[in-house]
Parts: C-alpha cells; sequence; structure tokens
C-alpha cells in the first residue's frame, strides 16, 4: 500500500507539473521526503501530510482514503489480517472485558482509550489512531453493514474512562444502540461471577463464505485463531457469556441506571467538603467544630 499510494504521488506531481522540490514546498517538507513517499521507503506519510499532499495535488481526498491502509501496515501481520477480515465481516460478536469496542466508541472516549497505548510517540500519532478508529464505523451505517452483537463486561460500564463528562456521552451512545435494529448490547453483571473469558476480550468474526475466526486481546497483546476447531470452541465460549448477561432490553436499562448514577454522583460533595460545611455552619450558629466522625467533643464535667 505504501507503493501505491507513492505512485499516486508521483503520478499527481507529474500531471501537475511539479518537482519533488516544489511539491515539497507546498506542503512544508523537504524534497527528499516527497522523494521517500514516492520510492516507499523511510519513515510512513503521516495523516497531515496526506492531507496537504491531496490539497496541494488536488487529488479529491484520494490519497486520504488510502492514507489509513498505508498506515496498517505498521501494524504485526496478524493484526493487519484481522483488520481485512473485520471489513469483510457480515456479523461480528464482541465480548468487551475493559472498554467499549471500537464500533460503539465516542470519538472523546476513543481518545481517551488510544491517549494510554505505549506505542504512542506524539499528539499527532493520537489524532491518526482516532481518525482510523472512527472510519471503521463507517461501515456501521452502510448497505452492507454487519450485524453486531456486543457482551460488555459490567465493569467497562463503571470505569470513568476519560472522566465523568467522556464516559456519560458514551453511556449515552450505547443507550442510543436500542434504535439501531443490527446492533444488540448485552451487559454481563459483577454477579455472574467468574467465567471462561476472563482477563480479556473475545472477537468472532462470520465472513460472507460462513466461516468464521475468532480474535482474542489483553492489554497489550492479541491472537487470531483461524483453525476451525479452535474457532468452534471460542464460539461456544462467546455463546455461554452472551446466555450469562442480561437479556438486551435490561442491559439497556441497566446503562441507563449507570448514566444517572453518575449524573447524581456528579452533584454529590466528597465527605471532606460535607465535613467543611457543616463545621461552617457549626461556627456560624455558635457550635462546637467537628472531630473525627463528625461527634462533638465532650464537655468537661464540673469538678465536685
Amino acid at each position: 500500500m505504501a507503493a501505491l499510494f507513492g505512485a499516486r504521488v508521483r503520478r499527481l506531481r507529474t500531471a501537475a507539473g511539479l518537482t519533488q522540490a516544489e511539491l515539497g514546498a507546498l506542503t512544508h517538507v523537504v524534497s527528499t521526503r516527497i522523494t521517500q513517499i514516492e520510492r516507499a521507503s523511510g519513515a510512513k506519510p503521516t495523516l497531515e501530510l496526506a492531507r496537504a499532499l491531496d490539497a496541494a495535488l488536488g487529488a479529491d481526498d484520494l490519497l486520504v482514503e488510502l492514507w489509513p491502509y498505508v498506515y496498517r501496515e505498521a501494524f504485526p501481520d496478524w493484526s493487519r489480517k484481522f483488520m481485512e477480515y473485520s471489513e469483510r465481516a457480515v456479523a461480528v460478536r464482541e465480548y468487551a472485558a475493559h472498554v467499549v469496542p471500537g464500533l460503539l466508541q465516542t470519538e472523546a472516549y476513543a481518545r481517551a482509550v488510544l491517549k494510554v497505548g505505549r506505542t504512542l510517540g506524539n499528539e499527532e500519532q493520537l489524532e491518526e489512531r482516532v481518525t482510523v478508529r472512527m472510519g471503521r464505523q463507517k461501515r456501521l451505517v452502510t448497505a452492507d453493514r454487519p450485524e453486531l452483537w456486543v457482551v460488555l463486561d459490567e465493569a467497562v460500564l463503571r470505569r470513568p474512562v476519560g472522566g465523568l463528562p467522556v464516559m456519560n456521552g458514551q453511556l449515552d451512545r450505547l443507550t442510543a444502540t436500542g434504535d439501531e435494529p443490527h446492533i444488540t448490547v448485552q451487559v454481563l453483571p459483577f454477579d455472574q461471577g467468574e467465567h471462561e473469558a476472563m482477563g480479556g476480550s473475545l472477537t468472532i468474526l462470520t465472513l460472507p463464505d460462513g466461516t468464521e475466526v475468532a480474535y482474542t486481546e489483553g492489554a497489550h497483546h492479541g491472537q487470531l485463531i483461524e483453525d476451525p476447531d479452535e474457532v468452534r470452541r471460542f464460539c461456544l465460549t462467546y455463546d455461554r457469556l452472551r446466555a450469562a448477561a442480561l437479556p438486551p432490553l435490561m442491559s439497556l436499562d441497566m446503562i441507563r441506571c449507570v448514566r444517572e448514577d453518575n449524573h447524581l454522583g456528579a452533584n454529590v460533595p466528597s465527605r471532606s467538603e460535607r465535613r467543611r460545611v457543616a463545621q461552617e455552619q457549626l461556627q456560624q450558629s455558635g457550635g462546637r467544630k467537628l472531630r473525627g466522625g463528625g461527634r462533638r467533643s465532650p464537655r468537661p464535667r464540673p469538678r465536685p
């Protein structure tokens, strides 16, 4: 894909009658950077540079549309293969143990999640990753959109990723899935106890020919499973998780309840703040300061 991107840049540059130095000046990079891009050598172009090249060459977003495929080549082979399968899948079944799956993340939530990545180098890389993740969601509104079934561990709802405002926006997005017939969301509550997928997330993809692949992911690693026997075992694991989870309508009610709890909790002062206010009120009314757990200090008894 990097070679294809470079070939397109070279063809567009030649058609525009520009030298590499002239194109570099228009996009604020040195001419050797344009040479690297056209030869598919050196560092891959950033999204910002792809946009600048597109504008300078009048490519009508051609280079911007090609960029995610170039970006993907930086990932391990198994990860790229999973992304390719995902784009063709007719059904996606996910169990999420820690965070909301990327296909349902809001932009603010995605930015908060991606910001803690170990391989993140700078703010530009963060924005590139957010752009790619949001771009993948476009398939959910196309005619060939996949059937999406998501089981969320209750921990996903309770962890305020990005802070309460960001999390509340994400919970609103999950609630809105109730109006989308091709998306089903269930919640696996804490009281279900231990299960087979504890510690990681699981995705099952059904491809157009009916074959299935599985993908498991931990905090810093992932594994693509294509062996039919192994995939069947993971499918059984997913079915058990789905059976143990709350039904879809009850799950949406639980998401709304967590959202309401967050709203109420945001308006409740902390314990130290409540104690401070109580002390000030007592002082203003002539009372004594509170000590420890809020009890008045005992008055000294008169000596006999």
